[in-house]
């Protein structure tokens, strides 16, 4: 997505809404790490930080909250973690122009997070998963009273566990030109199979494996699929290799062009928030689900499972055929089993290429 079209829409919410601002192009993004003072924080507020160079911005001061929605404490205490992180972009006002690309302009949600738009954007989607956005609170407690409200919220629960194991390719062809080209090598089949066995060796029943279409992910499938039988497979073009997001701190030894970041990372949040979620309310049994994939796509992954700074995905390393294991309860809550596990395999078949 252009830069323009990123103000464009960013424009089209405030123009009726709280807040006002003017903008040209800018060429870089604002410095980043200025840590903002907690809200009711007795220190003296520090002066408001300067605008990119090339851009003006107007926020008119009433309108804006102390801070921003999402680095606030929820009522109540409990930490930062968002129970409704798994919410659904149905009702989003900006889903036809993808509010994905939105958000990968960061200096304008950097922006846009100290107004009230946000509030609306991120904070107030309808969740397909979390009971509390299914039910219109305040029509239940008129109509039917609190322990009707209660059943209704039962019947919205879920009771299942989500297993997700996200497996790194094997080793491939470097060499190739195209896709087709980059076929797994022989050390890579021999970790495939290695990876097959492992999963085998757990005794679970999995439900299906979803992998990414590239060569090298269908190829890797292919032969763990062979100790898995019976076992569906699926293929999506959404788990396919990219850059999700540009790193922080960034790296000297990879640098994919910005517009990179737009295409590949829109797609990716989608894998992210199609695959990556609580069971159904329909799902009556725990689930083991295998994502053949890229280390790009995983660490992405585990880093917004986890609410973590997403830009801190490529601080992590995975091995070629690795194990990553997250949990998904009926609550919301994620845990990190294993990263990146190769101990199945011996030192001299372990590869990251």
């Amino acid at each position: 997505m252009s830069f323009r079209r990123a103000l464009a829409l960013a424009a089209c919410g405030l123009a009726g809404g709280s807040a006002l601002f003017s903008a040209v192009a800018v060429s870089k993004q604002p410095a980043r790490g200025d840590a903002e003072p907690r809200p009711g924080s007795s220190a003296a507020a520090p002066p408001a930080p300067a605008a990119p160079q090339g851009l003006l911005l107007l926020p008119p001061a009433a309108s804006c909250p102390p801070g921003p929605g999402w680095i606030e404490r929820p009522a109540g205490g409990g930490g930062f973690w968002d129970s409704n992180w798994d919410r659904c972009c149905l009702n989003c006002p900006f889903q036809c122009f993808g509010c994905v690309e939105l958000r990968q302009a960061s200096w304008v949600l950097k922006f846009l997070s100290l107004c009230s738009l946000p509030q609306m954007l991120f904070r107030t989607h309808r969740s397909r998963r979390e009971p509390l956005a299914l039910i219109n609170l305040k029509k239940k407690n008129e109509e039917t009273g609190e322990e009707e409200l209660s059943s209704r919220l039962e019947h919205c629960r879920a009771r299942a566990t989500r297993h997700i194991f996200l497996i790194r390719h094997s080793q491939y062809n470097l060499d190739g030109r195209a896709d087709k080209d980059r076929t797994l090598t022989p050390l890579g089949r021999e970790q495939a199979e290695l990876t097959g066995h492992r999963l085998a060796s757990l005794g679970l029943k999995f439900n299906q494996i979803i992998h990414s279409s590239m060569t090298r992910a269908t190829e890797t499938t292919e032969i763990i699929s062979k100790y898995l039988p019976g076992v569906k497979k699926i293929s999506t073009d959404l788990l396919r290799e990219g850059a999700p997001i540009e790193p922080d701190p960034p790296v000297s030894h990879w640098k994919p062009e910005a517009v990179q970041y737009y295409e590949d990372g829109a797609r990716i949040e989608a894998a992210f928030r199609n695959f990556i979620h609580r069971a159904d309310v329909k799902q009556e049994e725990d689930s083991y689900e295998i994502f053949v994939c890229h280390a790009n796509v995983i660490r992405y992954i585990v880093c917004r499972a986890l609410q973590f700074p997403p830009e801190g995905w490529l601080r992590m390393s995975l091995n070629n055929g690795s194990i990553t294991h997250l949990v998904i309860r009926p609550n919301g809550r994620v845990a990190l089993r294993t990263l990146g596990d190769t101990g199945f395999m011996p030192p001299d078949k372990i590869t990251r290429t």
